[in-house]
């Protein structure tokens, strides 16, 4: 039985880079040789195996080898040397418009594509209305792709790859373009994959996401691994240090971790009339005030909020994205308040998480978990649960 999704042992692929070129057989003839080349090995022995349910990245500089590595694994091409064992349905999203026809109109590439990532006709026509609503494009799928815009090309390519349900998904730098809209659909659709178990290998130049997506990473340089380990460490020393993901725990339950662009600095629970509390009344309100900075300037940063119980199940979520009040620009020192009209949990202790994103979500400037720990004093001592909902009783008498 293979226990890995993916296998690669010994891989090298080379290319050859030619210093003149025989345009026409006129010329070969009269020189009398063949144009002269040298070859250029893009990887060299390259071994690695990513776990089923793994979601593996791939980081490096340009001409490291990265896409070269992604396009062996697909098939586009072939190594000259070592083997490469796939254990799974695989779909790939490697270039922009890879496997449209630009002259096609977009409901016809998606037969197209469709066909070439191994979905049946019928498999299409089922998800066809499904791939055109998650890609947002139902004005213009009659529309030649010629005239797509480059974020168009890319909805719909990631549109049919997801819609390909592959058990191994490999993402080569598409993630970067598109609208924020659909880079935050495209990040939750990632993330949904990664809980149902599904592979990813991610090639990205984005540290923040490889850092939120992937456990292991791999270091490409110049067609060789120099390193391959856990994120954080091999991050840090392909930045040489520059980098440095913040991981501490100040407490037992507490985590933290983040690319360290931004930083919630306090967060405080405060009673309704603005005191500092760690135990609140059951359906009273309340707030949770933080104290947020960057270090540079952000574009539309995302604060997420969490409360959760001591179990870690996750009693309420919310965000700057609800409501009107949401943070256009961070640049220095703020403060953040979440207004509770009633808290409406009932006795216990919870705990409050917190990260502040960038505008797609995807990249975690700095992640607190379980950062404040409160209690609730129960009001009403004939309720149990967790929820306290506000509910009267009324009594009909039948007679008989």
């Amino acid at each position: 039985m293979t226990t890995s999704a993916i296998s690669v042992s010994s891989l090298s692929k080379n290319f050859r880079l030619y210093h003149e070129r025989n345009r026409y057989i006129k010329a070969a003839l009269l020189r009398g040789r063949r144009a002269k080349y040298e070859e250029f090995w893009a990887l060299k022995d390259v071994s690695f195996e990513v776990a089923h349910g793994a979601t593996l990245g791939i980081i490096g500089s340009n001409g490291s080898g990265k896409t070269t590595m992604l396009k062996c694994l697909t098939g586009i091409y072939t190594p000259e040397k070592g083997a490469i064992k796939i254990d799974g349905k695989l779909a790939a999203l490697l270039e922009l418009g890879a496997g449209f026809h630009p002259e096609l109109t977009g409901a016809e590439n998606i037969f197209l594509n469709g066909s070439i990532l191994g979905m049946s006709k019928r498999d299409v026509q089922n998800k066809f209305a499904s791939i055109v609503e998650f890609a947002g494009l139902e004005k213009f799928i009659d529309t030649p792709v010629k005239n797509f815009s480059s974020g168009m090309v890319v909805r719909l390519g990631f549109s049919i790859a997801s819609h390909v349900e592959p058990e191994i998904l490999l993402i080569d730098e598409i993630l970067s373009v598109g609208d924020q809209d659909f880079q935050r659909k495209s990040s939750e659709k990632i993330e949904e994959f990664r809980r149902e178990g599904r592979t990813i290998v991610v090639v990205s130049h984005s540290l923040g996401l490889v850092q939120q997506l992937c456990k292991e990473v791999i270091w490409l340089d110049k067609g060789q691994i120099r390193q391959s380990g856990p994120a954080a460490e091999v991050i840090a020393a392909y930045t040489g240090g520059s980098y440095q993901p913040q991981t501490e725990r100040d407490e037992s339950s507490r985590n933290r971790w983040g690319t360290g662009d931004a930083r919630i600095n306090s967060i405080e629970l405060l009673n309704h009339d603005g005191t500092v509390a760690q135990v609140i009344e059951s359906n009273a309100g309340a707030q949770i005030r933080f104290q947020i900075s960057a270090h540079t300037r952000i574009e539309s940063p995302i604060l997420r909020v969490q409360i959760t119980r001591l179990n870690g199940d996750i009693v309420w979520a919310t965000s700057t994205q609800r409501g009107t009040n949401t943070m256009r620009v961070l640049d220095g020192p703020a403060t953040a308040t979440l207004n509770i009209e009633s808290t409406k949990l009932l006795e216990g202790t919870y705990f409050v998480s917190a990260a502040i994103t960038d505008s797609t979500g995807t990249t975690e400037f700095d992640h607190c978990e379980n950062w404040l720990r409160f209690n609730v004093h129960k009001t009403n001592v004939f309720d149990e649960g967790i929820v306290a909902i506000n509910s009267t009783w009324s009594l009909e008498r039948h007679h008989r």
